[in-house]
């Protein structure tokens, strides 16, 4: 797919229309083509397109050049005049205001600019209300109400706040680079001292919070920080500082709605990580009403979101049947039209939910499992691809596909032990070779000698990763004989 079909993907049956109309008013010749090659892109009819213009590429790639900068002039000024978002009704009045001073209309100019600095205060946008300022002092003279010296140091506080927000903003950005690293390329560093130096480089503080964004993007690093550890009782911190944060700012909460429900997946989140399954909940009904706010506007972004962790705080809050139930239906529903990390993500899940229940339709979803080990590390993260294998390897051991089970476990120690022993996680390594011990001789149970060593791979069971419980879990109902989604409770709660 190129650029122009890429474009035309996202316009509806009006923007078409309205484009056709465009290019039609655009056109000073009735002999143009570059209406007849958008017709061809938008049907997708390629042997067409080739049989026009297969032997000449150089006219063809003209036309195309020509026709994508008239869509992207389109839509650009379709999405300006439609947009609904608050930031762009300030940004209108900003531009109208400007049109004003221009044509000498002082009066409504500086009614256009004080209504949009009112708007841009409720956002907490400060680089429009950087904009708002500069107008305002530089037209002031203008304006004979206008406290000149109160303008000034106004746009001196703002200047402030804009400052630390892009500070926080770099750092969030240098830091989410290095986490695509390690996520996808394997690299090892200690992130904790990456955070503090990328600060101290900076010269900013994660008390630098002023908006929903600023608090979003020190959740999403915090977030990370804890997953990469799997410790999520270290960022807890961050819970409490988000319920003040959003609690000061209720009123204003509705005009930042993306930022606010992707705060309150994460507070969700760590309160499940945390065996907080009650405050989770409470947390997820808020984030469900407020996915619905502005006619349901992020509603399929995070839908697949909130049931993921809706169905992880019931089954391990003791519903495993709901649980499943939740997650099934979420992927049904919703898989076709969610972001693709979002699908294997409850994917997982349920597989997950499948072996500690020893439910053989596990089998089914790993089906859906078409691509290599390395695809899963490129396009999910290091953690998916090696979660991933794991539960393959258990659902082989499960059903005694011996075979199958020893190939993969001896193409896990293959691709991962040198990772995960930069990492400090050779207690992964550990456990898969008592996987293969186990598949090699399940007698090996009984002895007290594989117990204690299934037993050392336990930090402390009151704070230990929810998800590292569950596959010690399944392990040890080897030899309890109960069922590894009942030993998986026993070791939470031991």
């Amino acid at each position: 797919m190129n650029a122009v079909s890429e474009v035309i993907g996202l316009m509806n049956l009006s923007d078409k229309k309205d484009f056709e109309n465009y290019i039609k008013q655009k056109n000073k010749r009735n002999d143009t083509q570059n209406l007849k090659l958008f017709r061809l892109l938008e049907t997708d009819d390629i042997n067409t397109i080739n049989k026009i213009y297969g032997t000449n590429n150089a006219a063809y790639h003209a036309l195309n050049k020509r026709l994508y900068d008239n869509l992207v002039s389109f839509m650009a000024n379709r999405t300006f005049v439609n947009a609904t978002g608050e930031a762009h009704e300030v940004l209108r009045l900003l531009v109208v205001s400007r049109f004003f001073l221009e044509h000498k209309l002082t009066k409504a100019a500086f009614k256009c600019l004080a209504k949009a600095e009112a708007k841009a205060n409720d956002l907490g946008h400060f680089s429009l209300l950087n904009e708002i300022y500069h107008t305002q002092i530089q037209f002031s003279h203008l304006e004979p109400l206008v406290n000149l010296e109160a303008l000034i140091e106004k746009f001196t506080a703002n200047a402030a706040n804009m400052q630390k927000e892009e500070k926080l903003n770099m750092a969030y950005a240098l830091l989410r680079n290095e986490l695509a690293d390690v996520m996808y390329k394997g690299k090892v560093i200690v992130f904790k001292d990456l955070i503090k130096s990328t600060l101290k480089r900076l010269t900013i503080s994660l008390k630098d919070v002023l908006t929903f964004k600023s608090l979003y993007q020190m959740l999403y690093i915090a977030n990370e920080y804890a997953s990469l550890n799997s410790n999520f009782a270290m960022i807890e911190p961050f819970v409490q500082k988000s319920y003040s944060f959003i609690a000061a700012r209720q009123d204003t909460a509705g005009n930042q709605l993306y930022y606010h429900i992707y705060i309150l997946y994460f507070m969700a989140n760590i309160h499940f990580r945390n065996r907080r399954f009650a405050e989770s909940e409470a947390v997820l009904q808020t984030m469900h009403e407020q996915m619905r706010e502005q006619n349901g506007r992020y509603y399929s972004l995070f839908c697949l979101r909130y049931f993921l962790i809706l169905s992880l705080t019931k089954n391990y809050g003791g519903y495993p049947i709901e649980a499943l139930s939740i997650a099934q239906k979420a992927l049904k529903d919703h898989g076709n039209k969610a972001d693709a990390s979002d699908v294997h993500d409850i994917r997982l899940a349920i597989i997950v939910f499948c072996l500690l229940q020893e439910d053989r339709t596990v089998s089914q979803y790993m089906k859906d499992y078409k691509h290599t080990d390395s695809w899963y590390e490129k396009k999910l993260g290091m953690l998916y691809a090696i979660r991933r294998c794991l539960v393959e390897i258990l659902m082989h051991i499960q059903f005694e596909n011996t075979e199958l089970a020893l190939s993969r476990i001896k193409s896990f120690k293959r691709r991962y032990k040198k990772y995960l022993n930069n990492v400090n996680e050779a207690r992964v390594m550990d456990y898969v070779l008592l996987l293969e011990h186990y598949v090699l001789k399940p007698e090996i149970t009984a002895t007290t000698r594989f117990k204690q060593a299934l037993e050392a791979l336990l930090h402390t069971p009151a704070q230990e990763d929810i998800f590292v419980l569950s596959f010690i879990g399944w392990l040890k109902a080897r030899f309890t004989k109960k069922t590894p989604y009942d030993e998986t409770l026993i070791l939470m709660n031991s």
